[in-house]
């Protein structure tokens, strides 16, 4: 059975998510910028309308993944209020000057997420490291449970070669989720060709605004949100059976 985890930007896509049978969000703001914490006010009513995992992501800022002790502070605050929620897990990324994994500080994140239950989840800070195999072992090492990783390149379809191989060198210590440029025609052909067992994509689409009156000042009102046909779409593709069922 292969898992499929939506990325998700606002409440609204992450109950659309689980309409279209996804086993995890990943809940976000700012995707624009690769995706950063989104408010407290978000994440409670995430975890009081998902009956489906939920894995906020705890980054602090856009940008680098090298932070500061002010910005580490934040990170270890949300963290224990994602736990505080019930969440089911997080998703970090931390990074040394030299692209190295900084090891101590995911491990007390770690530690921390597990005091409360919950699991985590290693981003694509991955796939800006300077060694990417050294780095799977360092993230290993540190108690995560999986890696969001694009295989180093832009897009998953992209980077399915190198995805195949760290699937091989996790040997199944971890979980490698392809992640980014995921669709519903390309989904089972990165499972068959890496041999993941789960798999993450946005799969939005453009919906209209509601609006009656949209200002014409501003140039689009439009809205993105996952689209749960797509997400149905990318279950069947992968043969993936949603909970419950």
């Amino acid at each position: 059975m292969v898992k499929v985890e939506v990325c998700a930007e606002s409440v609204h896509s992450a109950v659309t998510a689980q309409q279209g049978g996804a086993w995890r969000v990943e809940l976000c703001d700012n995707l624009a910028e690769g995706g950063t914490t989104p408010s407290y006010g978000t994440i409670i009513e995430a975890r009081k309308l998902l009956s489906i995992k939920l894995y906020p992501i705890v980054r602090p800022r856009g940008g680098d993944f090298l932070y500061t002790d002010v910005e580490y502070e934040i990170m270890r605050r949300d963290v224990a209020f994602c736990g505080e929620q019930r969440c089911d897990g997080v998703v970090i990324g931390i990074l040394t000057a030299d692209g190295r994994v900084d090891v101590q500080r995911t491990r007390e994140l770690v530690e921390l997420a597990h005091g409360y239950g919950m699991g985590m989840t290693f981003h694509r800070a991955f796939d800006v490291c300077r060694d990417r195999r050294e780095a799977l072992e360092m993230i290993i090492e540190t108690g995560c449970e999986r890696i969001l990783t694009s295989g180093g390149e832009a897009t998953a379809p992209e980077g399915i070669e190198e995805l195949r191989r760290c699937v091989e060198q996790a040997a199944g210590r971890i979980s490698i989720m392809p992640g980014s440029g995921v669709t519903p025609e390309n989904a089972a052909r990165i499972v068959e060709r890496t041999g993941c067992s789960e798999i993450h994509g946005t799969f939005r689409s453009r919906y209209p605004s509601r609006m009656d009156f949209p200002a014409p000042a501003w140039a689009d009102h439009d809205v993105w949100h996952a689209d749960p046909e797509k997400v149905r779409a990318v279950a069947h593709a992968c043969d993936f059976q949603p909970a419950g069922e």
